[in-house]
């Protein structure tokens, strides 16, 4: 059965798409940590990060660089912060979070109540800042 994060990618469920390529795309959490908080996926359905292909995952984490450049060129933050956890969904993929402490990467803490107005508009910032890197 195909993992939601390729469900969203085939377009199945919808998505706040801040970027993609042929072989990653990126939208927005939508149970975010902070504003801007982004998950970078590779389009293959593959479980866990370390068994990628070397070259897929060298270019992954260019991608996912790109990504985190054009957030922090629109929300103000002091970092983004990476993590790669990988037990929630079983499809490998980067979160990239807006930090200005490392308390601000604590997934136990209350995740933000955003409108879809809201996360439309982070995501359309972001794509324009991503497209202009």
């Amino acid at each position: 059965m195909p993992s939601i994060f390729s469900r969203i990618i085939n377009g199945e469920f919808p998505s706040y798409k801040i970027a993609e390529n042929d072989k990653f795309y990126a939208f927005l959490d939508i149970n975010p940590l902070a504003k801007g908080h982004t998950l970078v996926i590779p389009k293959i359905e593959i479980d866990y990060i370390f068994i990628i292909n070397n070259e897929d995952y060298k270019e992954l984490f260019l991608f996912a660089k790109k990504v985190a450049i054009a957030i922090e060129k629109v929300i103000k933050c002091k970092r983004i912060g990476l993590t790669v956890i990988g037990l929630e969904v079983p499809h490998a993929h980067i979160h990239l979070i807006p930090i200005n402490s490392i308390y601000d990467m604590d997934f136990k803490k209350e995740k933000l109540k955003l409108t879809s107005e809201e996360f439309i508009d982070i995501a359309n910032k972001i794509t324009i800042a991503y497209n202009l890197t």
